[in-house]
């Protein structure tokens, strides 16, 4: 019986001793992990600083191609403006021409234009 309980003893004690052993290889295991983790985080860190400053650079090229393409556009559109404007003046300056030309003619279409438009919107009333 003394063997058993000595043997019992030492059982007890090995697995005393494998407890402490885990819980220290635990501990080394996870300050492992740790400083690993640590590693992989400043390299991430260095790569999110990486990609935003080539971001960065992406959005100001880009910023200035829409730039140039707004300063295109609002050139063009003046160009487009000052035209249709030229091209309005030459057709006012036409139609005076015309009336000044024929103004008797120019009055009895305009009354005419006038009481079809009239008759339209009169009939729309009802």
């Amino acid at each position: 019986m003394a063997t058993t309980k000595a043997a019992r003893a030492a059982v007890k004690n090995d697995l005393n001793t494998l407890k402490d052993d885990l819980k220290t290889l635990g501990a080394e295991e996870k300050a492992n992990l740790r400083e690993k983790a640590g590693e992989t985080e400043a390299r991430l860190r260095a790569r999110a600083a990486e990609a935003e400053a080539r971001l960065r650079e992406q959005g100001e090229v880009l910023r200035e191609r829409a730039r140039g393409y707004y300063d295109t556009a609002r050139v063009r559109g003046r160009e487009y403006y000052d035209d249709a404007q030229e091209r309005l003046d030459e057709a006012q300056r036409y139609l005076t021409e015309r009336v000044q030309e024929r103004p008797i003619q120019s009055t009895a279409i305009a009354l005419g234009v006038g009481v079809v438009l009239g008759m339209l919107l009169a009939g729309r009333r009802r």
